[in-house]
């Protein structure tokens, strides 16, 4: 339980996404398409939030899947929503922005 507590509140071990790219990670944007247009992390995929579920079809499921937003609220939904169809490494890179300063 404390582990699940940690990881919700981000004290869980540290995602090296340098790695995960290097890796063959994707990159999933699912904030509108308006917000991606203004800007958005190269390479990335832009499926908003809401057509997730019916554009799974546009994502791999053989590599790690990072999902980013504005602030980390519809990733961490996104997140869950990826998890719920199968698969199965997935991470949160939460705002784009930030994701970004981390690659």
């Amino acid at each position: 339980m404390l582990h699940i507590l940690k990881n919700a509140l981000g004290l869980g071990p540290k995602t090296n996404y340098q790695e995960l790219i290097k890796n063959g990670a994707q990159i999933i944007d699912v904030r509108s398409r308006g917000e991606y247009a203004s800007g958005h992390i190269v390479k990335s995929i832009n499926i908003p939030l809401n057509e997730l579920s019916t554009q799974v079809s546009n994502i791999k499921k053989n590599v790690p899947i990072i999902t980013c937003c504005a602030s980390g609220m519809r990733s961490a939904a996104a997140k869950a929503t990826l998890k719920s169809l199968g698969f199965t490494d997935v991470y949160n890179g939460g705002g784009w922005m930030s994701l970004n300063g981390k690659l």
